[in-house]
C-alpha cells in the first residue's frame, strides 16, 4: 500500500502544499517519501517499498524528465510487458513496475491501461501535453479520489488529503449519508463530501 497525491493549479505550486497532502497519507507509505513541483503542477508519495527497493523512488520520470507518475498498487505483468517496451527504444533505469507504466504511457497514452493486469491507482503529469492522466484498475481494489475547484484539480488515495489541501471542501453529501445509512456503500463518483468525487473502477480521466 502506498500513497499518492497531485495538484494542478493555474498558480504555481509550493512543495509544502503537497507535502500538507502527503502528511496525511503517511500511514499508507512509511518507508519513503517523494516530492515532485514543476510551475502549476505538484506530485507527492508515500512509499511502502516492495519492488526495487533501491531504485524505485517516487515520483518517477521518463528519460528526458517530461512525463511523471505517482503510483499505488502492483502490476502482474510487468515483466512481460518490459521487454516489447525495450526492443520500441524505452530505456529502464530501474526493475519497477512503476516504470513499467510510465513507458506504456509515453507509447500508447490512455490506451496504457489495456496492457496493465494488476491492482493500481496513478496518476502521470505529461509535460509535453500540459495534461494530468489518472486511473483505477477494474476492480476498484485502489483508491483515487479527485476534486475540482475553479482551476485547480485535486487528487489523491484518500479523502482527508484532498481537505487537507482546501478545508472549504468539508461539505457533507447528504445524498451520500442516505446512501451509506441505507445500503452500507456510496456508489462512485459520490463521496461523504459534496465536492470530492471517487473514481469509479476501471475508469480514468484526462485534465
Amino acid at each position: 500500500m502506498c500513497g499518492i497525491c497531485a495538484i494542478f493549479s493555474d498558480k504555481r505550486i509550493q512543495p509544502d502544499e503537497i507535502k500538507t497532502m502527503t502528511c496525511h497519507l503517511a500511514h499508507r507509505g512509511p518507508d519513503d517519501e517523494g516530492v515532485f513541483v514543476r510551475g502549476n503542477v505538484g506530485l507527492g508519495h508515500r512509499r511502502l517499498s516492495i519492488i526495487d527497493l533501491d531504485a524505485g523512488k517516487q515520483p518517477m520520470c521518463n528519460e528526458n524528465e517530461t512525463i511523471w507518475i505517482v503510483f499505488n498498487g502492483e502490476i502482474y505483468n510487468y515483466k512481460q510487458l518490459r521487454p516489447d517496451l525495450i526492443r520500441r527504444g524505452h530505456r529502464f533505469k530501474t526493475q519497477s513496475d512503476t516504470e513499467t507504466i510510465l513507458h506504456l504511457y509515453e507509447e500508447y497514452g490512455a490506451d496504457c491501461v489495456r496492457h496493465l493486469r494488476g491492482m493500481f491507482a496513478f496518476a502521470i503529469w505529461d509535460d509535453i501535453n500540459k495534461r494530468m492522466f489518472a486511473a483505477r484498475d477494474r476492480l476498484g481494489q485502489k483508491p483515487l479520489y479527485y476534486a475540482q475547484r475553479n482551476d485547480e484539480l485535486l487528487v489523491a488515495s484518500e479523502i482527508k488529503a484532498i481537505l487537507a489541501a482546501d478545508p472549504s471542501l468539508r461539505q457533507l453529501d447528504l445524498a451520500a449519508l442516505d446512501e451509506y445509512l441505507t445500503l452500507r456503500l456510496i456508489s462512485p463518483p459520490r463521496s461523504m463530501f459534496q465536492g470530492v468525487c471517487k473514481l469509479p473502477p476501471g475508469h480514468f480521466f484526462t485534465y
